[in-house]
């Protein structure tokens, strides 16, 4: 039985696919695809399952009362399909790439605003530096009391900034090392998919 089931609503970036994924195979449904898509200006999912009668059935009951938490439908269509489909295998490989790709875009962006939060606290701290100089400057010895809380002030400061180089150091290692293993992990699927 091939059947092509479009899901309507709220259906994209909500783990649909990879839930309607996990449900095909723990029915070992061995023919899947699944598409986002827009149908006019609504979001789509077009759902392609080939299999047992009785799998397809299951399936087809399955995606007729589950969804994702986050998902709202309005409206699922069954109907015939004639057109060859992929293994399942080969769908879940391109998603596998699919999803890590999405988890790289998110790294970058994610260090990206790291580093102008760095940026602006380096900047701030410059600043009270420059700031806490000029008032010892200006104010000489009449207040040295105070030129001595301000040294201790720009002691804590330099500590933080000491923390703060150690924290991107450590941020940026981590960092480094999480994308050796993503990059890894990319050249181990297309391996396995045959790409690499």
């Amino acid at each position: 039985m091939r059947v092509k089931i479009t899901i309507t609503g709220n259906v994209h970036d909500v783990g649909y696919r990879v839930f309607l994924l996990n449900q095909a195979d723990s029915l070992l449904i061995e023919r899947f695809d699944a598409r986002n898509v827009h149908i006019g200006d609504k979001q789509a999912l077009v759902v392609l399952v080939e299999g047992d009668d009785e799998q397809v059935k299951e399936f087809i009951e399955f995606v007729k009362t589950n969804k994702p938490e986050k998902a709202v439908v309005e409206e699922i269509k069954v109907e015939d399909y004639k057109k060859p489909i992929r293994s399942i295998n080969s769908y879940r490989s391109s998603i596998m790439i699919e999803q890590l790709n999405k988890i790289i875009q998110v790294g970058l962006n994610m260090l990206e605003k790291q580093d102008e939060m760095l940026q602006k606290q380096d900047e701030t701290i410059r600043v009270i530096r420059e700031e806490g100089g000029k008032t010892r400057d200006c104010l000489g010895r009449k207040i040295d009391n105070v030129a001595e809380k301000v040294d201790t002030v720009s002691e804590k400061l330099d500590k933080v900034a000491e923390k703060i180089d150690l924290l991107r150091a450590d941020l940026k290692s981590y960092m480094d090392e999480r994308f050796a293993k993503i990059e890894k992990e990319i050249e181990r699927i297309k391996a396995k998919i045959g790409l690499g």
